[in-house]
């Protein structure tokens, strides 16, 4: 049997295909999601903010571009990524369009409001906690956090935190982190810290990124 003629442009036609599957915001928010841990689609639905048949429909896209993978429980259907290098993939395309499209940092910065807030990076950050000098606090859903945290982070959910800001030391500084550099959850508790009078600042990456570079990730 004659072999198919083909040339690069075929090759290149089926790696956009990946491209195209990651052409929808939602798609992308799904995927960072998803790289917080395995849920069912209606977990994902109500955290995207969308209907059932549409975050079901938008995760049916990323299946069949083998971005992310299925399996069944009970009667249930969970998704999760299909590797950790899909998450990396998710954080440069995002750093990628952050460094060289105007408007990509302009949205960013009108989103996540960063006025008066002070990032942290990983090594200040391990070097501080070692230390005794700064509280880590991981301020996604408790799911999350038990799918995977910066190691000796303290879980306080966005929804708990005023009501539990007793259980934060005052003689330290709070480093908040939640899902990624585009998650606003950390930058509302570090306002919100400040606001209480508390020294606040935010770590520079989230999980995703965290995890993206091989830095130690704690499940329980």
């Amino acid at each position: 049997m004659p072999r198919m003629a083909i040339d690069k442009t075929d090759l290149y036609d089926a790696v956009a295909g990946t491209g195209k599957a990651l052409a929808h915001g939602k798609r992308l928010e799904l995927l960072e999601l998803l790289a917080q841990g395995e849920r069912p689609v209606r977990e994902l639905s109500e955290a995207a903010g969308l209907k059932l048949t549409t975050a079901s429909a938008h995760l049916q896209i990323l299946h069949e571009a083998g971005l992310v993978t299925t399996r069944r429980q009970g009667t249930s259907v969970r998704y999760r990524l299909a590797g950790a290098d899909v998450a990396g993939l998710l954080s440069v395309l995002c750093e990628v369009a952050d460094n060289h499209r105007a408007e990509v940092e302009s949205v960013r910065r009108a989103y996540l409001d960063t006025e008066n807030i002070r990032t942290v990076g990983r090594e200040e950050l391990l070097r501080a906690a070692e230390e005794g000098r700064a509280l880590v606090l991981d301020v996604r859903p408790v799911e999350e956090y038990r799918g995977g945290h910066v190691p000796g982070a303290v879980s306080i959910p966005l929804a708990e935190l005023a009501e539990r800001l007793a259980e934060i030391p005052p003689d330290v500084e709070v480093v908040a982190y939640c899902r990624g550099r585009y998650c606003v959850l950390s930058y509302d508790a570090v306002r919100l810290l400040q606001d209480r009078g508390h020294d606040a600042a935010l770590l520079e990456d989230g999980i995703l990124e965290w995890r993206r570079d091989g830095m130690p990730v704690t499940a329980s």
